[in-house]
């Protein structure tokens, strides 16, 4: 028995140091592991979160990566406790346990299971299709910003979703561009914009559906904002995903970059919710 795992003692920080060492860490080398059950999973995790519940840890824990830093988290932090206790045993360096757990996150947060936006990225896509469906996601969060651009009765937050939509515009010319880089077939990019038929928005829901999932005043800049903090939750939450989920190298590397700059999104629009 290695009993090493029971006494090896494990770094325990609280939310605002988690939140920034995500911040801080890029997404190639970090694992944000959630321990808890499916329907915990479900009502609430943190973005980019992979599940794998305490009971199945010790069959599972090879889907992780020892070398990277990983931050496991529960409910309240006691599962967390044993499992990063587990994964000590066994040859993880660098952990850390959310003190308090999910409970005192009090953060952005992505819902649904953890297939959930993923029929769009089966993970057998080719790097061209990948592109094609990350533009039209982009496209979807463009349109929703540019209509909370005119529906929100605040300057701030008109002026950071003006920005954002033009940020959007900016990802998917890179998108094109990479596309390009990719194929080396010159294609246009009109030719391009209308093979992409999907209508879905970032996080693999509709406008109207989230619209209708939150219920917002949409006179209230601040539940404005919250919404679309939701929704860059749930994008960064879904491109993570889908790049754990991606069998091709290339596809998983550009999902993981076009998550790292989602995560900036969020961060900016934290930064709106505390000035309006």
């Amino acid at each position: 028995m290695r009993w090493k795992q029971f006494f090896t003692p494990v770094k325990l920080i609280d939310a605002n140091q988690v939140r920034d060492l995500i911040k801080e860490t890029d997404s190639h080398h970090m694992t944000i592991l959630d321990v808890r059950q499916p329907n915990e999973y479900e009502e609430g995790h943190i973005p980019g979160a992979t599940l794998i519940p305490l009971p199945q840890l010790d069959k599972r824990f090879h889907e992780i990566d020892p070398s990277k830093q990983t931050i496991v988290y529960c409910a309240i932090g006691g599962r967390s406790r044993i499992a990063a206790q587990f994964l000590a045993g066994n040859g993880f360096g660098k952990l850390i346990n959310l003190s308090g757990g999910f409970k005192a996150w009090n953060g952005e947060s992505a819902y649904g299971r953890e297939k959930e936006g993923l029929e769009l990225f089966s993970g057998n896509e080719s790097p061209e299709k990948t592109l094609g469906l990350a533009y039209s996601l982009e496209q979807g969060l463009h349109d929703f910003y540019v209509t909370m651009e005119e529906k929100v009765n605040n300057n701030d937050a008109q002026q950071m979703f003006r920005k954002l939509s033009s940020v959007e515009l900016i990802h998917q010319d890179r998108i094109y561009l990479e596309y390009m880089e990719l194929t080396k077939n010159g294609v246009s990019k009109k030719t391009f914009v209308n093979t992409i038929v999907s209508d879905v928005m970032e996080g693999g829901l509709t406008t109207e559906e989230y619209i209708r999932m939150f219920n917002p005043d949409m006179t209230s800049p601040r539940e404005i904002t919250e919404i679309a903090m939701s929704i860059e939750a749930q994008a960064l939450d879904l491109y993570f995903r889908a790049a754990k989920n991606a069998s091709d190298e290339r596809s998983r590397t550009f999902l993981l970059k076009i998550a790292d700059e989602e995560r900036i999104h969020l961060a900016e629009l934290g930064k709106l919710m505390e000035r309006i």
